[in-house]
């Protein structure tokens, strides 16, 4: 569509999480029918909906904004000035090129600007961003952006190191390899900070 000489973008229609699992369901048994698969099998007969499911309400619930977590912050009353680490979360996302896993672990370090975050909510915060489909690289800047905001300081480091299935189970079938991305900001440019993150993530 173009409005004065400027072409607008086309905004996808918003749809229920109930209509997205009934479409993906629908949609996904033609594929299954396509495949060759029986679908009146009993034991495939109701993977549309299990299939359906699992992509709405699971592992690409980050597609939608509603899911955001809520961040909890507190006052540094201590006045911690030194970085505040959470190393080793849990991620599994999935690339955007192929569907299928990239499974890994991020590390994220922030200087307090006068706040502190709960814990729990850095792993949220990179459990809600890997729940959709994507590249690593930006994964980590939106995990980055997301606890810059939150904390309003530019003082923030992420790094991401995940092996990649698309690589390892298809394709070159390089089980041995993995892909790390990193981000720094603010006081993490110092290379001497940025050293203690490095050496303390290890």
């Amino acid at each position: 569509m173009q409005t004065n000489g400027v072409i607008a973008l086309c905004q996808p229609k918003a749809v229920s999480d109930d209509e997205k699992i009934k479409l993906i369901g629908t949609h996904f048994r033609e594929i299954m029918k396509i495949m060759g698969l029986d679908v009146y099998d009993p034991a495939l007969a109701d993977t549309p909906g299990r299939v359906a499911r699992m992509y709405v309400k699971e592992i690409f619930s980050g597609l939608n904004p509603a899911n955001k977590p809520a961040i909890t912050l507190f006052d540094n009353k201590s006045k911690h000035n030194k970085m505040v680490i959470e190393k080793n979360i849990t991620l599994y996302s999935y690339c955007e090129h192929h569907f299928v896993p990239f499974i890994g672990k991020a590390h994220i370090a922030y200087i307090s600007n006068g706040k502190l975050i709960g814990l729990s909510k850095l792993n949220r915060i990179v459990q809600y961003y890997s729940r959709k489909p994507q590249i690593q690289e930006r994964l980590t800047e939106e995990i980055a952006v997301s606890i810059q905001k939150a904390l309003q300081t530019e003082d923030v480091a992420v790094m991401v190191d995940a092996v990649h299935l698309c690589v390892a189970s298809r394709g070159v079938l390089d089980n041995n390899s993995s892909t790390v991305t990193s981000h720094y900001s603010g006081k993490f440019r110092n290379e001497d900070i940025k050293s203690e993150f490095l050496l303390t993530i290890k």
